[in-house]
């Protein structure tokens, strides 16, 4: 009994806390009920989700595909991030109106933006179809056979399932392939942009600030989801009317006090917290420092250049924020792995693992899962290391041989597909390399080149290194390829594509820098991804396994499923946090703050004089607090990727923020959460509010908002 209860505790990370894990909002009755009604919440499972009734599900929306935002007046008005708005924001922006720079505020439904190609996506019902999935399936069938099964089944299931119409259908998978779920949705497809503050308040802390706490950025938008007269989802119209939903969120003004219970709901990306102690080690240990010292080297040398030159600045400065996210982010969870001690804690849990599959007597069905584990992880280490080094430096940070991936890739679809592909694919190329090019700057590539091509040939594994690498003049290399190449411009990429087919395919395989390119992609689809791939899927068969174990040995507990980016709920309280000895980060952060950090006309630190004069007179209106105004708070909700623009909500299903970010030391969080350390970041509502109506005197979307004070209902 004490080794059940021992292997119960590991398994689901903590339990005694309560938090953590990322739940099926339609399987929350019973223990998360009672968890989170013992955290302090005052709902019951339907008022979160239910099909017949309205419920907090009907008012959190996938924002195009990638965040989450939230329904907050009775005429979709849409929340989200404003990173998750972005995209849409630069592309109404012009040099006459820089909306990114001054900020953009519809003053009346008429001004609001149409936004092309953008979508929301509202979940209907959410359908347990797991015994239907796995008709026909039997143990004696090869792994193959049973997924070739499973997707027939699907098929069929889809094509017969009861909706509506204007509905669409989609199935996903949890608990790796062990069950299935079908969800029913409603796909808007109208969405207006109404709102966004400037880029000196939605982005305010930009890199520097990014994954770190405390925090004092407003990041956020607002859309409005249009309709058809009939309210059902409908592309571009001017007839179009706002959706009426079925629910949208009040909104609290009484604001978060440590201690207080908090729900997060929306659509994380992807997590890993059930990888065996091996897999997080190897990571931790092998694979991040790889990729950290490939972005570290090369973000310091394109810095260099952005210090230097306004314009490459200018050309860099997305790019350069897309490639230090991750770089931190790696940098951040391997900490974490190790302050947590999660490798030491997973080996724990296999320990005993073991033991109760022996006492079980289940050595048969689950007796070699850990030794398998062990035995493909060690295979996968060095081509793992050979897949990150090509994607790292190939594909993605030495820009010259990422365009001729591009190019490597349109050669193969003429030998392989024929003329009118090459031609189709030719014209999308021309298309995507124009943009490419527009923010490229050969000289600073170069020096790029000349170290990260050097870091590849000295580091990825000798099985796996291309001939024209070994023993290179690695310089030399850089000074023939940028001098000769025609890669290096737009004019030039251009002349090398144009042309009949052959004629392309002559001149660019005469170039310098195509045929380096060439060699190391080549040589990565036919010697590095096909065994990364047929490995991967050998582990991925023996981690779902590894997962019916643990649901079948522990039917009871509290076992949440992986996020896929479908529909989540995760619970906690709002709480600061020690990051190291003698250091306590409070959970709340305030418009001092912003103050404090102010640079006047730096990117990352300016702030708008409104704002400044804003705060020396105090006048917070209803939004601030004992003469102060909340910027933004951190929980314990358990958030990645994906959970962008997720609401934050109170114990009675109010809005309290607006989710954005997690804390550095906590990013580790997708491999293996830990109370202690874990928390993510959110805006207060108060702030936002206060923005709208105090900054942007766009009052008109304050009066269609329902605020409400539940706490003093109490």
């Amino acid at each position: 009994m004490k080794l059940l209860r021992l292997l119960i505790l590991f398994i689901v990370f903590q339990v005694s806390a309560q938090q953590g894990g990322m739940w099926i909002p339609s399987m929350l009755e019973g223990k998360n009920e009672k968890e989170m009604q013992s955290l302090g919440m005052k709902m019951t499972a339907a008022d979160i989700y239910s099909i017949n009734n309205s419920s907090l599900k009907d008012a959190v929306i996938h924002f195009n595909g990638g965040c989450t935002s939230e329904l907050i007046s009775s005429r979709a008005l849409l929340l989200t991030n404003h990173h998750c708005g972005y995209g849409a924001i630069q592309s109404h922006s012009s040099v006459d109106h820089d909306y990114l720079k001054d900020g953009f505020w519809a003053m009346t439904d008429a001004e609001e933006l149409p936004n092309p190609g953008m979508v929301a996506t509202l979940i209907v019902r959410i359908d347990d179809i797991t015994n239907k999935a796995f008709e026909g399936i039997s143990d004696s069938m090869e792994e193959q056979e049973k997924l070739a099964k499973i997707s027939q089944n699907l098929e069929k299931i889809q094509k017969e399932v009861v909706k509506e119409s204007w509905q669409d259908v989609f199935v996903k998978s949890i608990y790796h392939g062990n069950q299935y779920l079908l969800y029913v949705t409603e796909v808007f497809k109208d969405i207006r942009l109404v709102g966004a503050p400037p880029s000196s308040v939605g982005k305010f802390g930009s890199d520097t600030d990014n994954w770190m706490w405390p925090r004092h950025t407003g990041d956020f938008s607002l859309f409005r989801i249009y309709a058809s007269k009939d309210n059902k989802p409908a592309t571009y119209s001017k007839d179009n009317v706002p959706y009426i939903p079925k629910h949208f969120l009040p909104i609290s003004l009484d604001g978060i006090a440590e201690g207080d219970f908090t729900m997060v709901f929306g659509f994380p990306g992807r997590t890993n917290e059930y990888l065996p102690a091996i897999a997080v080690d190897q990571l931790a240990n092998k694979l991040n420092p790889a990729r950290i010292e490939i972005r570290d080297t090369a973000l310091k040398i394109v810095d260099s250049y952005m210090r230097k030159d306004q314009q490459i600045k200018i050309q860099y400065a997305s790019k350069y924020a897309s490639i230090a996210n991750h770089w931190k982010k790696w940098i951040g969870e391997s900490q974490g792995i190790q302050k947590s001690g999660a490798v030491n804690i997973k080996k724990k849990l296999e320990s005993d693992f073991n033991k109760l599959v022996a006492e079980k007597g289940l050595q048969n069905q689950y007796g070699t899962l850990l030794p398998d584990f062990n035995r493909l992880y060690k295979e996968i280490e060095d081509v793992s290391l050979a897949n990150d080094y090509w994607s790292e430096v190939v594909n993605r940070n030495i820009e010259l041989l990422s365009a001729t991936v591009m190019i490597y890739q349109l050669e193969q679809t003429y030998e392989k597909k024929g003329t009118q592909a090459f031609e189709d694919a030719r014209e999308k190329l021309s298309k995507r390399l124009e943009g490419f090019y527009k923010n490229y700057n050969a000289t600073v590539d170069k020096a790029v080149f000349e170290r990260l091509i050097e870091i590849y040939a000295n580091n990825i594994p000798r099985a796996y290194l291309s001939k024209s690498l070994s023993n290179a003049d690695f310089k030399k290399l850089a000074d023939d390829i940028y001098k000769k190449s025609k890669l290096t411009n737009f004019e030039g990429a251009s002349s090398l594509l144009s042309g009949t087919p052959s004629e392309f395919i002559r001149k660019i395989n005469k170039d310098k820098g195509y045929q380096l390119g060439k060699e190391l992609t080549a040589d990565f689809y036919a010697n590095i991804n096909p065994k990364f791939v047929k490995t991967s899927e050998q582990i991925a068969t023996v981690q779902k396994v590894y997962m019916k174990a643990l649901l079948e040995l522990f039917p009871d507990e509290r076992i949440f499923p992986d996020a896929n980016s479908t529909l989540r709920i995760t619970y906690g309280k709002v709480s600061g946090y020690q990051p190291k000895d003698a250091v306590y980060y409070n959970p709340v952060s305030y418009l001092d703050g912003i103050m404090e950090k102010y640079i006047p006309n730096d990117y990352e630190f300016d702030v708008p004089q409104k704002l400044i004069e804003l705060n020396k007179t105090k006048d917070f209106g209803s939004y601030g607090i004992d003469g102060k105004m909340p910027v933004c708070f951190i929980g314990t909700n358990h958030t990645t990727g994906g959970n962008s623009g997720s609401p934050a909500i109170d114990a009675h299903g109010n809005l309290i923020g607006l989710n954005f970010d997690r804390v550095w030391e906590g990013t580790m969080s997708d491999l293996y959460y830990d109370p202690a350390i874990s928390r993510n970041i959110m805006v207060d509502v108060r702030y936002v509010l206060f923005i709208v109506d105090k900054y942007a005197g766009a009052t008109r979307l304050i009066e269609e908002m329902k605020l409400v004070h539940p706490k003093k209902k109490n």
